[in-house]
């Protein structure tokens, strides 16, 4: 039986999707991590999905290699 870490070191050097606080996603290659679920992204871009009434696509942008503080982590989404 695999522990939920273990699912986020198979996630190492690929690409994951973030849902954060504040009801905004980021995606980018996961790099490392710690207990804590600080996470280090490389080329990370943050994603506006596009508002519902309107049939605009969703809107990214870049953010490059960040550090993202465990306790803002909702969920992540391993490939």
């Amino acid at each position: 039986m695999s522990r939920p870490l273990d699912v986020l070191t198979a996630a190492l050097n690929k690409k994951v999707i973030l849902k954060v606080r504040g009801h905004r996603e980021i995606r980018g290659i996961l790099r490392s991590y710690d207990p804590h679920l600080n996470l280090y992204l490389e080329d990370a871009e943050m994603i506006y999905p596009p508002k519902e009434e309107t049939n605009e696509e969703a809107v990214t942008e870049s953010l490059g290699n960040i550090i993202l503080r465990g306790d803002n982590v909702i969920l992540i989404s391993p490939p």
